[in-house]
């Protein structure tokens, strides 16, 4: 059977051979094609992947049902922007992240990216512990190649599901080469942030992630990067932390302050095996008198304590609200409960002495 004529197809091969014959004919250099980026999509499942009943389900579905191949086939023009190949690293709700899988997907980043034919790296992520896969990212990964977090807050089903787009961003964002050396990134509604800084912030909307005080680092706009700040902390490269051996990371929990509190949480995690503890104070760090007993008997019990704070934002002072060269503790700066708990576990691998885990709160 004969393949059928195609007059638009003709006449676009004939203007590029009579402009191609016109330069020659100058002696005028024919320009060459686009080199375009090698970009890993490594998927990890969450809302990105997720399914609804209906088009207008963006509450109750199932998350981390689809996998990489349909979220790549969801977005064709991909291909006019990156040479781009997938992998379903794992499939899970990240309400369940784990270490392990922390462990596993800094590894395969950090191989990846140690490939010539691997220009950068976009990862598919639930986002409500996004913000802290992306810190610890940020603190492990070894190259200055681009490393960017996306996700989505509607299921892939929505009539207007964000994921399609947040994807397209993430790759065109790990394709710049103005995305390189700029720590891990995470990138949705448009906008560019730092893993360090970035938190989520509400449970529904589309602009849910935002760093509240230092603010975001860029915008997407017309299909390119943006960037107006970077984040001062050290960070991939520049960090002291090599996660290349372990299996396992040190066993670090999160108590919360409140009123009326009372020392049960602290006992309990401590008998657990916590190897450090986060204490989510109220205001600037504060210590209920109920806890604090507790927190000075597991600092005795060889536990790290660090004071952090609830608020949200602000630098947790040092000897502020609480004498810490007395406590022996450690003060949390600008990072958030969930965030001073991944630094700490990874202070853990290198030392129990709290006046050089108060150093890596103050670089990282």
């Amino acid at each position: 059977m004969q393949t059928p004529f195609n007059l638009g197809r003709y006449l676009a091969l004939a203007m590029l051979a009579l402009c191609t014959a016109t330069a020659q004919a100058k002696n005028e250099p024919v320009a060459p094609a686009v080199k375009l980026a090698n970009i890993r999509i490594l998927a990890t499942g969450g809302t990105i992947a997720g399914t609804g009943a209906t088009s207008t389900t963006t509450v109750g579905y199932a998350a981390a049902k689809v996998g990489v191949d349909q979220l790549i086939e969801a977005v064709p023009v991909l291909k006019q922007v990156a040479n781009i190949t997938g992998e379903q690293l794992f499939q899970v709700a990240s309400e369940n992240m784990t270490d392990e899988y922390w462990l596993k997907l800094a590894k395969r980043v950090n191989t990846l990216l140690a490939q010539d034919d691997v220009d950068g790296i976009v990862i598919t992520h639930g986002t409500d512990t996004l913000e802290e896969t992306a810190y610890f990212l940020n603190l492990v990964v070894k190259s200055r190649k681009p490393v960017v977090l996306v996700g989505a807050m509607r299921p892939s089903t929505a009539m207007s599901a964000d994921g399609p787009f947040n994807i397209y961003n993430g790759v065109v964002l790990a394709a710049s080469p103005e995305a390189a050396g700029k720590g891990v990134l995470v990138c949705l509604n448009d906008q560019i942030n730092a893993a360090r800084d970035v938190t989520k912030a509400s449970t529904a909307t589309l602009d849910t992630f935002r760093a509240p005080e230092l603010g975001l680092i860029g915008y997407m706009q017309n299909n390119k990067p943006h960037f107006y700040r970077l984040s001062a902390r050290k960070h991939t490269v520049d960090a002291e932390f090599d996660i290349s051996n372990l299996e396992t990371l040190p066993k670090v929990d999160i108590v919360y302050g409140y009123a009326n509190v009372t020392r049960a949480p602290v006992d309990a995690l401590v008998a657990a095996g916590a190897k450090g503890l986060i204490h989510a104070g109220v205001g600037d760090g504060s210590l209920h008198n109920a806890v604090k007993p507790a927190l000075i008997e597991a600092r005795k019990q060889g536990v790290i304590v660090v004071r952090g704070s609830r608020t949200g934002n602000g630098i947790v002072a040092r000897n502020g609200e609480a004498n810490d060269d007395e406590l022996d503790s450690v003060v949390s700066d600008t990072l958030n409960p969930q965030k001073a708990r991944i630094l700490l576990m990874l202070a853990l691998i290198k030392t129990h002495q709290t006046s050089d885990i108060q150093r890596m709160f103050y670089t990282y």
